[in-house]
Formats: C-alpha cells, structure tokens, sequence
C-alpha cells in the first residue's frame, strides 16, 4: 500500500494506525496552504483504505502554532484581483477540520509545545487528545486584530459557550492541565516518555475495536444533537441490527464466548 507523496507531512503506517506528522518545525509547523492541501489528500485516502486510527503530531517539539504568516502575505496580493481570495483561503481550513471531525477513524492528537489558533482547532477535532503539562494551548486571533472564523464552531462544540468565549474574546493561553480541566484534552502528561506511553496504551485500546463498529459509532455520535431524536434511534435500531448481523458481531460474540481475542486484535 504507497503511501501520499507529501512536501509538508511526514507518513508512517504501522499496523493500520497512520501516523501524520506535521514537518514544518522551523516555523513550528504552521499552517500553509499546501500542509491543509495535502492533509485533506492523506485523509481521503486514509478513509479509502481502511485505515483504523490516525494519529496527529508536530515535528521539533510544537504541534501547530496557526496559520502562515506568509501564506497571508501572499493572498493580500491576490486580493486585488480577486476581491474573494481571503474568503476562498479562510474556508479551505474549515473544509478540512470538517473532514477530518467527520473522517470514519480514529483521531488521536498528541500535542507538544504550541497548539494556537488552526492547532488548537485540530486539537478539537480529534476523538482523543493526549498534550505534554506544558504545551500551550490559545486562540490569539483577536490580538492581531484577525477572527477565529473557521475553528470557532469546532470549538465551542469541544469545550462549551462559556470557555470559548473567555479564551476568544480575551486571546489567552492555557497550558495541558488547564486545557484538561476544562474538556480540550483528555489525558495530560509530564514529559515525552509519558506521552509517548499514553498513546500507546490508547492505540492497544483502539486495537480491541471493530474497525467497522468504531466508524458506524462515530457516526451515530456526531449526529446527536443534529437530528430529531426518534429517527436518531430509529437509526441507531437499524445500525445496531446491521452490526450485530455482521461478520464482525458474529466474530466479536464467538470471540466473548470463547474467551479468545477477536480477529480484529493485531
């Protein structure tokens, strides 16, 4: 299986987990036009080969620190032709944090370093969020005079009205366990070689997992919320009747009864 050809992104594939690293560490990894390209390609193509879990990181010690500076310059050039650039650029980072929420894997973010602005928006679209105590966590947007236009409903979906509010409208930063206490994270950890057993012990959790049952079930949770509830369970009905009719419920119960790891299990 070749893996995307990327500038950007560094790619390793191990046991089904792709593992993505952000590679742009002199500028601590910040977001270019061409690093949103091409993960929205690595997503797709994740999706399309059954790929069961993704896992996100940075290069050189910080996870994303935003959007380029750079990126921006350029577009301001192209504006004078084309008076929608700047909308055109902005949208194309939401396209792909809608993607990445709605991707049928698993997303584990593991968050060193600066996590602002477009991080702290691809820490909130991750299923699992494991950070070092002392990564940094922040919405500056507002402090250089610019919007959090396309990570704004992502993040109050993580983390709530209230605390978006306050880390918006004030461009604070917060470190690992603040950002734990309030919902953004899951698991905080001292150092790297904790982290690292951190998402090794989430990666053996996802491992017990059908493929199959963990992507109907992500579904299932992103639509709570945005669908009348009977059909919503309606839904869930016909889902949970698909699944436990499946190869993989057939497996998974004959695995219980004869206390034998299921097929899945690598």
């Amino acid at each position: 299986m070749d893996l995307p050809v990327t500038e950007t992104l560094l790619l390793t594939l191990d046991k089904g987990v792709l593992h993505i690293t952000l590679n742009r560490p002199d500028s601590r990894n910040s977001m270019s036009l061409q690093m949103v390209q091409e993960l929205q390609g690595v997503f797709t193509w994740a999706a399309a080969n059954a790929v069961r879990a993704v896992v996100l990181r940075g290069a050189g010690g910080h996870f994303c620190a935003g959007g380029d500076v750079r990126d921006m310059m350029t577009i301001r050039q192209k504006a004078v032709d084309d008076p929608r650039a700047y909308q055109s650029f902005n949208r194309v980072f939401g396209e792909l944090l809608t993607q990445v929420t709605n991707a049928p894997l698993v997303v584990i973010a593991v968050v060193e370093g600066a996590a602002l602005g477009g991080g702290f928006g691809l820490t909130c679209i991750s299923d699992v969020a494991i950070a070092r105590a002392d990564a940094q966590f922040g919405m500056p947007e507002t402090r250089l005079g610019i919007i959090p236009a396309q990570i704004a409903p992502f993040v109050v979906q993580r983390i709530g009205l209230t605390q978006a509010r306050r880390l918006a409208l004030l461009g604070l930063r917060i470190n690992g366990v603040q950002a734990a206490q309030i919902g953004l994270v899951h698991e905080v950890c001292a150092d790297a070689e904790t982290l690292e057993a951190a998402l090794q012990r989430t990666l053996a959790d996802i491992n017990q997992c059908a493929p199959d049952a963990n992507r109907v079930t992500k579904a299932l949770l992103l639509k709570v919320g945005h669908h009348p509830l009977d059909s919503l369970l309606d839904d869930a009905a016909d889902a949970f009747a698909a699944a436990i009719q499946s190869a993989e419920g057939m497996e998974g119960g004959m695995a219980f009864i004869q206390k034998r790891p299921a097929n899945w299990v690598n």
